[in-house]
C-alpha cells in the first residue's frame, strides 16, 4: 500500500482538538473575569495582606478579560 502526505487532510480527531482549544481559551477568559470581579471586591487589609498595592490592583483591573 503506497502511503502520500496530503497536506489538506486532518486526521478525524483535529476538530475535538479545536473544541477544546476554543473551551480552553473560554474558561481562561471566565477565569480572568472571575478573579479580577474577586480583586476588586478586596479591601487595603485583605490586598495587603496578599501583597498587592492598590495601584497594582487598578492596573489590574483596567486590562481587558481576553489579558
Amino acid at each position: 500500500m503506497d502511503r502520500t502526505h496530503d497536506p489538506l487532510s486532518r486526521p478525524a480527531h483535529s476538530t475535538d482538538l479545536n473544541w477544546l482549544s476554543i473551551y480552553s481559551v473560554l474558561r481562561h477568559w471566565q477565569r480572568n473575569r472571575r478573579t479580577r470581579r474577586q480583586l476588586a471586591l478586596l479591601n487595603d487589609q485583605q490586598l495587603a495582606d496578599a501583597g498587592i498595592s492598590a495601584a497594582q490592583r487598578e492596573l489590574e483591573l483596567a486590562k481587558p478579560f481576553w489579558r
